[in-house]
């Protein structure tokens, strides 16, 4: 029987290359993701080599959440892994400095939208049952402290804690869940972040070899396929040239 993976925010970064990672085992996907024109350029490809179903939608907007969820397909009705990854960082600006707007994006996506799809996929996973495996992206700046992180880190550390939590509702269920904390990292994420600043982002890398999205879908395509009796609670994952957090970053020194 072919297994099924929800992914939020697939349209770039880790969402993106999860979704090719299980689309090129056989998986069947149902990707979300707000811009729809890359949605639907990727899961028209996707489709050459397994079913996939796009949802056009913010994770925010929990009512399109609840809509979709509770109308999907019926070859999508059984679902083994939920990834969710949507998610993002919006400026480095010290507290003082920073606009609410901002803020209030980064508490809707990071926290209130994985736990709008969890909740409203949760029925699916446990009707499932063992095996069945739900993988948050948290962060590093969940754990380490480092200017500019704030609200970030703080949406970061909740993603650690509902983690842990929910894995002790979980418990009897057979449904595992796993809290994926990646360091530096590579993506589009960044340049988000950095409001399109090409010279910030490609400074931020510069020497530093960070890891690759699909280093991240690598290591989730491995957790969800463990043996359904291993439940791996937390895992960071860093380059090795960091050290700890954001500016714990090894670089070459310049002559």
């Amino acid at each position: 029987m072919t297994s099924t993976v929800f992914i939020t925010g697939a349209t770039s970064g880790f969402g993106e290359a999860c979704a090719r990672r299980f689309a090129e085992a056989g998986w069947s996907l149902v990707l979300t993701g707000r811009r729809e024109e890359r949605l639907n350029a990727l899961c028209e490809e996707l489709s050459k080599q397994t079913k996939v179903h796009a949802l056009v939608l913010d994770v925010r907007d929990r009512k399109a959440m609840e809509e979709a969820i509770a109308n999907l397909p019926p070859q999508f009705d059984k679902l083994t892994g939920l990834i969710n990854n949507a998610g993002l960082a919006l400026g480095v600006d010290p507290a003082p400095k920073c606009d609410l707007d901002d803020w209030d994006t980064m508490v809707d996506t990071n926290v209130k939208g994985l736990m709008y799809s969890t909740r409203l996929l949760l029925p699916r996973l446990i009707a499932q049952g063992r095996g069945a495996s739900i993988v948050n992206l948290g962060s590093v700046a969940g754990n380490y402290p480092y200017p500019g992180s704030h609200v970030y880190g703080a949406t970061k550390a909740f993603v650690k804690q509902f983690s842990l939590n929910l894995r002790c509702d979980l418990q009897g269920t057979g449904v595992r869940v796993t809290n994926l904390e990646p360091g530096l990292c590579e993506s589009e994420f960044s340049l988000v972040r950095f409001n399109g600043d090409q010279a910030r982002y490609d400074a931020t890398y510069a020497g530093a070899e960070p890891i690759q999205p699909q280093d991240i879908a690598d290591t989730i395509f491995w957790i969800l396929n463990t043996p359904a009796h291993v439940n791996i609670n937390s895992l960071e994952l860093m380059p090795v040239t960091q050290s700890w957090a954001g500016f714990a970053i090894e670089r070459p020194h310049k002559a």
